[in-house]
């Protein structure tokens, strides 16, 4: 088995293995029976055909042993003797009758290569969810240049739905019959699209009891209409209009809603009904005061029409209108609460601008320069002061005594100069943290001085 040499060790080489190891083991085998057997096999051309469907509708296989075993049983499906298997695909199965798509189809076998010499014919067209179906026998066009072969027009039953094509494949020259498996006719589901007609679109206020129309105005759809009704609880509100398909049809679309939406975000939804060549809804008012729970205001009006065959689906604002409903009774039933907006809940808030205190005035430069003079003038002071009486400093340790003199002198400098730095720079609690580690040093520099000072003092007096 060649996955056994995907990985590095041989390991495991006949344990369990999986559906798409276990088929391509079968075709394997079938191939090589068909290789040494002299006699044809007769094998049923639409189990091949399915045994290669599978191969091929599998895509791409998670693992490399699963894409070798898929490649490995289509390469002996492509030579298998008497029974090659031709796959009949389409590039495009979405054809819009709007820009006049041509419907192609390719024949191939299931690695591409090249079909035999054949002909594919368009037997029946059945419409989706109904036996109904029509025979067309039609020959399609083969396109040399890109091998495809090519129905310029599609017939004039097919309108916009989902369609069923009948596909058989035909070939130019017998003894292939024997050569290649088709598996006889092939159903290919289809999809026709197209732009809708949409007319005679229009929303009216009635009364009530005659039934006559009190105010009346055209929609464009899909367009820009931006209505403004006014009704009470004693009128109805008509909204109708047409749907045909580009070849004139009644075109009956999957969803028809039209949404009433209250200010206070209750939201109600009508179906749009077919009446037979239009589309119409009639609400009354009257009947409808409970649900929409007596609540008087403005009510947006929202319609949405769409299709998966209609190129042209839209959901449209069509403006407003304001109600005037009666009072709620004591017993009547209250609104829901509405669903909380995640994004205005949890998503960011809006930034908050804080307002500052305008700082005061500053003098000018020179005058605090002047005054900064002033208050340092005293200190000079003292040191010519000092100077002048010739100030004793016979008592100052020395030796290695000087040493913590020194330093308890340089930390009583530093606390000074770390009460200026709180008064300009420094927060109260940095301060206090630094001012405790500069009074444990002095306490020790400072008990190291005064001890010289005070056994200094105890000598001279002895003496």
């Amino acid at each position: 088995d060649g996955t056994c040499y995907f990985d590095e060790k041989l390991v495991d080489a006949h344990g369990h293995k999986g559906p798409l190891s276990a088929s391509a083991s079968i075709v394997r085998g079938i191939t090589a029976l068909a290789a040494v057997s002299s006699e044809n096999l007769n094998l049923p051309g639409e189990k091949v055909l399915g045994l290669a469907k599978f191969f091929l509708g599998i895509g791409i296989p998670g693992s490399a042993k699963d894409l070798y075993y898929q490649i490995d049983a289509l390469s002996c499906l492509e030579s298998i003797r008497g029974s090659v298997p031709l796959i009949l695909s389409l590039p495009a199965t979405v054809l819009s009758v709007t820009k006049k798509d041509q419907l192609k189809v390719k024949v191939s076998t299931v690695l591409g290569s090249a079909a035999p010499p054949l002909s594919v014919k368009l037997m029946q067209i059945f419409v989706s969810g109904s036996k109904d179906a029509s025979v067309i026998d039609q020959k399609l066009k083969f396109d040399p240049e890109n091998s495809v072969h090519v129905l310029e027009t599609l017939p004039t039953n097919v309108d916009v739905g989902n369609y069923i094509f009948s596909f058989e494949i035909i070939f130019d020259e017998p003894e292939h019959k024997n050569k290649y498996a088709t598996g006889g006719r092939t159903r290919v589901p289809i999809h026709v699209t197209g732009v809708i007609k949409i007319d005679s679109a229009e929303i009216a206020i009635l009364e009530n009891d005659l039934g006559s129309v009190e105010t009346q105005k055209k929609l464009d759809l899909p367009g820009e209409s931006a209505v403004a009704l006014s009704a009470n609880h004693l009128q109805k509100l008509r909204l109708s209009f047409r749907l045909t398909t580009p070849s004139g049809q009644v075109f009956k679309p999957h969803q028809a809603f039209l949404k009433l939406k209250h200010d206070s975000g209750v939201e109600h939804i009508f179906v749009v009904a077919n009446s037979g060549k239009k589309f119409e809804i009639i609400l009354d008012f009257l009947g409808l005061v409970d649900k929409f729970f007596y609540l008087s205001g403005t009510y947006d009006l929202q319609l949405t029409v769409g299709d998966s065959v209609m190129e042209n689906s839209f959901l449209q604002p069509l403006g407003h209108i304001e109600l005037d409903l009666p009072e709620a009774p004591e017993k009547a039933a209250r609104p829901p609460p509405q669903p909380v907006d995640m994004y205005s809940r949890y998503g960011p808030k809006a930034e908050i601008s804080h307002i500052f205190r305008v700082p005061e005035k500053r003098p000018p430069r020179e005058l605090s320069l002047a005054f900064f003079g002033l208050v340092i003038l005293p200190f000079f002071g003292f040191l010519a002061g000092l100077f002048h009486l010739r100030a004793n400093l016979k008592n100052f340790p020395k030796s290695i005594h000087a040493t913590f003199a020194i330093l308890f002198h340089l930390g009583i400098a530093a606390v000074l100069s770390l009460y200026a730095l709180f008064w300009f720079k420094l927060d109260l609690f940095t301060t206090l943290k630094t001012l405790g580690l500069l009074g444990i040093f002095l306490m020790f520099v400072g008990h190291k001085t005064l001890s010289h000072l005070a056994s200094t003092s105890a000598k001279l007096k002895t003496t």
